[in-house]
């Protein structure tokens, strides 16, 4: 069985077990964490919801707070002696799915 879920803005496919870098959420390690934006459940009778099917969820455990490699911006304007640099690393968070509540 599988779901699509949507938090930080972006959707994911997820099975019992995966580990998945998602946008920042708040809880220390060890924590659990609830997705309520169930898209999609698949399976042997898939059900989808417009927009989130109704009464499902899925359940995941914080494994790491950590932050992504740095993404460099670097603009430069040619014979003008203008450059711009620019860095940022994202806040990530490392979750373990641990159950789908498909009731």
């Amino acid at each position: 069985m599988f779901a699509v879920i949507r938090t930080g803005g972006k959707q994911y496919k997820v099975a019992k077990d995966d580990l998945l870098d998602i946008e920042r959420v708040d809880g220390d390690e060890g924590a659990t964490v609830t997705f309520a934006e169930v898209l999609a459940l698949g399976g042997a009778q898939p059900k989808y919801g417009t927009p989130i099917v109704e009464g499902a969820s899925v359940g995941a455990e914080i494994v790491a707070q950590k932050r992504a490699p740095k993404v460099i911006a670097f603009k430069k304007k040619r014979r003008k002696n203008t450059h711009r640099k620019r860095g940022h690393r994202q806040y990530l968070t490392t979750v373990r799915i641990t159950g789908i509540n498909a009731s």
